[in-house]
């Protein structure tokens, strides 16, 4: 079968499918779900899947909310994954697409399951909650989820008309600084009290003064969380979470002890006593398979798609814990509109026409992709060859 019948069918194949894919993305829109609690999307997700012949197990890796779907081919061969996001933002719902984004992978791995069967392999769609805070990535490449997957694949929505390359995340830590001091009244008796407020104030006074001795590739910025309960009374417990983030772990390691550094001192300086843990999942840095990115370019290109730019190197995502156990890209899919990101604008348009444009693209592009690999060993070689070495 040649490229351009292989192309053809996947398009027919897809308008097949496409009002299921729609129902699918217009359901998630509309019972948008937060981390660890996506059990309608999870469920909903898992029952498209297992219509066409896939494999369900829910609750994959012990996350209630995680499901694995796979497709085995009666030969031996590649083991290909999409990853299904589906979680919500509080407030605003999907307004960083994730419902679109879980549709996508899941189209694909329908798709591709029919090249599964004349060439081999074995086709997955695994669902990965709570990306925006948990990150059930993390916890999925620890448990050894992805230590056989030799691809995998995810597309994430995006403002504006082009698509866009993987390229890299930012390596992340959110941490949490709590301040204990001591009760008094602020008027009567303020030398009896310890002021916590103090030591969350001074740690982002020498946060902001260290800026000028960071790298352009550093990240920290935080927010006060508690502070204290009345204006007449000095706080003994003031909290502030901070994302500190870099290009890479070793960077992060160096930046890292520098705000660690300014927190000591910030509880020395207002006799606090400081207690620091993590409270949400920290991330690994992306690293960009470029092969397989090529590969997925070239992809877009048989389908008529001649332009892309390259993605901006910020935020961070789980997705970057996957790419240091399998060959990994994350590029985006245009929504054909502008918006802004994390809004109530963005998850308004991920339901819209342009939407569906971009999706459609990005789906063909992922099992045009997969078909390449399945069907060439030596295209495999060369992307695990890069793994190994980047590794």
């Amino acid at each position: 079968m040649n490229l351009e019948k292989i192309i053809l069918e996947l398009k027919e194949r897809y308008m097949e499918i496409f009002e299921e894919l729609k129902e699918l993305n217009s359901y998630l829109f509309e019972n948008p779900e937060l981390g660890l609690k996506e059990f309608k999307a999870r469920d909903k997700h898992c029952e498209i899947l297992s219509k066409y012949g896939f494999f369900i197990e829910k609750g994959y890796c012990g996350i209630e909310t995680a499901f694995l779907a796979n497709y085995v081919g009666e030969k031996p061969g590649p083991r290909i994954a999409y990853l299904a996001e589906y979680d919500a933002l509080p407030e605003i719902g999907h307004g960083c697409g994730h419902n679109i984004l879980g549709v996508t992978s899941s189209a694909a791995g329908i798709l591709l399951r029919e090249f599964v069967n004349i060439y081999g392999g074995e086709v997955l769609v695994i669902g990965t909650p709570a990306e925006e805070t948990d990150g059930a990535k993390v916890a999925m490449v620890k448990s050894g989820a992805f230590n056989n997957i030799d691809v995998a694949m995810i597309v994430h929505p995006t403002s504006g008309n082009l698509h866009l390359r993987s390229s890299s995340s930012q390596a992340m830590e959110a941490l949490q600084f709590t301040f204990k001091g001591k009760t008094s009244h602020a008027a009567g008796s303020p030398h009896l009290g310890i002021n916590a407020l103090d030591g969350v104030i001074t740690l982002f006074n020498t946060i902001n003064a260290l800026r000028q001795q960071i790298l352009p590739t550093d990240r920290v910025h935080g927010i006060i969380t508690k502070g204290g309960e009345a204006a007449n009374i000095i706080p003994d417990l003031a909290v502030a979470n901070f994302y500190v983030r870099s290009r890479n772990k070793n960077e992060l390691d160096t930046f890292l002890e520098k705000v660690l550094n300014c927190a000591k001192g910030a509880a020395i300086s207002s006799g606090t006593k400081l207690e620091i843990e993590n409270y949400e999942t920290s991330f690994l840095d992306l690293i960009t398979n470029k092969t397989l990115m090529n590969l997925y370019e070239e992809s877009l290109k048989d389908i008529g798609i001649t332009e892309m730019k390259d993605s901006e190197d910020s935020g961070s995502t789980d997705a970057g814990d996957v790419s240091h156990v399998c060959a990994t890209i994350h590029p985006y899919l245009p929504l054909y509109k502008d918006v802004i990101s994390h809004s109530r604008e963005l998850a308004q348009c991920t339901i819209e026409d342009g939407a569906y444009k971009g999706m459609e693209e990005a789906v063909l592009a992922l099992v045009l992709t997969g078909i390449k690999i399945l069907k060439s060993e030596k295209i495999l070689d060369e992307i695990k060859l890069e793994f190994d070495n980047r590794k």
